[in-house]
């Protein structure tokens, strides 16, 4: 697991380098080129619709909730699902998979590391976890994890996107294999789940099972998602 956190008050040189701003360079190049193909993908839709997704995982209850409106409208999806799951010991996750037909300019998938921070949460520790994949190759995939905190409340998240096939954790990925597969494929459907819980029982626990059920969703996510 590799952790990024930052100290107050505590400066760090970074070297500039060379190989880092033509890879920034190329991959903004890319982008912009690909505008007009993100235009023209095709629509893919999902397998079933999100709305039949199992409140029952596991261990697990779900009650279906919403989101307002307006919230709707800036995310931009075309089917969506958000649950809050509990266990009989009283631990809570909420899952929400916002999944997106193809992706065109101005309607990208949002990340988590920009919309928390407008919602009075700071992120404080941004990681990555190994998740289990059963059945699957590779048989191992990573998901972020962010720990936000705002006042006396922290709660932590698990994300990652699911992309024609793939699990991915990094934006940067996200956005190559975006333009690869509009070139490729004319293909930019796209899902993004996130989980959230509160991590009032200590990190360590609340990462634990959070990522069991994680592990539970990922094959129910395939019966839903479009693949390769």
């Amino acid at each position: 697991m590799t952790t990024t956190s930052i100290s107050p008050g505590k400066q760090i040189s970074c070297p500039i380098s060379i190989s880092r701003i033509l890879t920034a360079s190329a991959l903004m190049i890319l982008t912009m080129g690909a505008a007009s193909l993100l235009n023209h993908s095709r629509d893919v839709g999902v397998l079933k619709p999100l709305s039949t997704f199992p409140t029952n995982i596991g261990p697990w209850s779900g009650r279906i909730e919403h989101f307002d409106q307006k919230i709707y409208d800036v995310l931009g999806v075309d089917d969506s699902f958000l649950c809050d799951y509990t266990t009989s010991e009283g631990r809570e996750i909420q899952l929400y998979i916002g999944f997106y037909q193809s992706q065109r300019e101005g309607d990208l998938i949002h990340s988590p590391k920009n919309c928390m921070p407008g919602s009075g949460f700071n992120i404080t520790s941004i990681s990555t976890e190994s998740l289990a994949a059963h059945n699957s190759n590779p048989e191992t995939v990573n998901v972020v994890k962010l720990i936000l905190e705002k006042g006396s409340q922290k709660q932590m998240v698990l994300y990652w996107f699911h992309s024609r096939g793939r699990v991915i954790s990094s934006e940067y990925w996200q956005k190559i294999y975006l333009v690869w597969d509009a070139v490729f494929k004319h293909r930019t459907d796209g899902a993004f789940v996130r989980l959230i819980a509160p991590a009032d029982t200590g990190e360590s626990d609340t990462a634990q099972y959070m990522k069991r059920f994680a592990e539970r969703l990922l094959p129910i996510l395939q019966q839903y998602l479009p693949g390769v």
